[in-house]
């Protein structure tokens, strides 16, 4: 038996022949993955945004979009972390009280215990890989499902978090290096090096994707797909750098999440391991049989899901120049499984890229911003992003029929 890749697994379709009855709408579904990929979601972002910007004409400026970034940042490390998870076939609610836990932790001991920082962050994402470690094992050698599991973590996680506050029910945190995470801008020589640099890395690996369907004998492997790719992710990075250089620049915590993305991205499509998540998620029980180490998987996956919710909590402590026992409640969680899904990622498992977990972040907080500016209340935008999860749901739900259906 022999193990699937990530494009059979995750991307059924993409690797086909592109030529004859039916090629063109072949080739637009290999510019995108199977089912048009992100398409749908870029559409739907483009109408978001033309929307509001016909509301208001404030929405798309460059104040308005660096405030959207700093706005989305938490809630899109949470959903990377989530399609990972969700990919393997697992799910975590415990991200919302990961967060929180972790931020306390490092308001605690930077305030109160003057650690310094360096250490302070090293502890707090030890503290959140060894949650998610601890979930893991729980869920696969005690044998309860990650469900259950992580829903135990998110009260457990939300009462050690006040512990660690105590009464006051918030922490201010002054120190520069945090703060300046998610309040200070790169120079506009550096925003333009950093676009290069992204076109470079993108250029890189479909060089490489273009050079593996030729050593695999894919008939007619499209350049044209990898030059569309590029050109796309090259006009988005420069247009937004240009865009953000007339206001303060590019801001550090995008630096931060998209470096996250390129990482997480990599380490997805381009390894042994990403491989592996793919295959469980899409059968575990095949994979089990093909050799796959499938209980070392998923506990690592859950490691890799707490170690980003540390992440996100160290940006929310930057945020807020501070810690609060409000920080990864409300509806922090919905918005990164919302995110998630609206991305493309699979509640079955299997299917999902990391690339896409950001589309829709960028959609949900998108939706949640352009509200504000029209100054509607924070139920409506609760509203507002419940209906769009049901939407991609539902479309989720029409896709994996469809593949059921054609055989895929």
């Amino acid at each position: 038996m022999t193990l699937a890749t990530p494009e059979q697994v995750a991307e059924p379709g993409e690797i086909e022949e592109l030529s004859g009855e039916g090629g063109y709408s072949r080739r637009l579904r290999g510019a995108f993955g199977a089912d048009l990929g992100p398409l749908p979601v870029i559409v739907g972002l483009i109408a978001v945004w033309m929307f509001f910007q016909t509301q208001n004409s404030n929405f798309l400026t460059a104040r308005n979009l660096s405030n959207l970034i700093l706005q989305m940042a938490v809630v899109t490390v949470l959903a990377m972390a989530t399609v990972v998870v969700m990919v393997a076939g697992e799910i975590d609610l415990s991200l919302g009280s990961v967060t929180g836990v972790t931020s306390a932790l490092l308001g605690v001991l930077l305030t109160n215990h003057h650690w310094s920082v360096w250490a302070a962050l090293a502890a707090t994402f030890a503290v959140g890989a060894g949650i998610g470690l601890l979930q893991g094992a729980v869920t696969v050698f005690v044998g309860v499902p990650s469900f259950i599991v992580t829903l135990g973590g998110f009260l457990a996680w939300a009462g050690l978090q006040l512990s660690l506050i105590g009464s006051e029910g918030d922490l201010p945190v002054n120190n520069s290096t945090i703060t300046a995470i998610s309040n200070n801008y790169l120079s506009h020589a550096a925003g333009w090096v950093l676009a290069a640099a992204v076109v470079a890395v993108v250029t890189a690996v479909e060089a490489a994707r273009v050079r593996d369907r030729r050593q695999a004998g894919a008939s007619g492997a499209a350049v044209w797909v990898s030059l569309v790719r590029v050109g796309a992710v090259a006009a988005a990075s420069f247009g937004l750098v240009a865009l953000l250089n007339t206001n303060f620049g590019v801001p550090y915590v995008l630096l931060v999440f998209g470096g996250v993305a390129l990482a997480l991205g990599w380490l997805m499509q381009r390894t042994i391991f990403g491989r592996h998540i793919y295959a469980i998620g899409g059968n575990r029980e095949a994979s089990r049989r093909a050799g796959v180490p499938v209980s070392a998987v998923r506990v690592t996956v859950l490691g890799i899901s707490g170690l980003l919710a540390g992440l996100a909590g160290v940006i929310a402590t930057s945020n807020l120049y501070g810690t609060s026992a409000g920080v990864g409640g409300g509806i922090l969680l919905l918005e990164a499984i919302a995110a998630a899904v609206i991305g493309g990622a699979s509640l079955f498992g299997g299917r999902g890229r990391v690339y896409q977990a950001v589309l829709g972040a960028l959609v949900v907080a998108s939706v949640e911003n352009g509200l504000a500016l029209l100054g509607k209340a924070a139920s409506t935008e609760d509203m507002a992003t419940g209906v769009i999860l049901v939407l991609a749901v539902s479309l989720d739900a029409f896709n994996r029929r469809r593949r059921a259906a054609a055989g895929q």
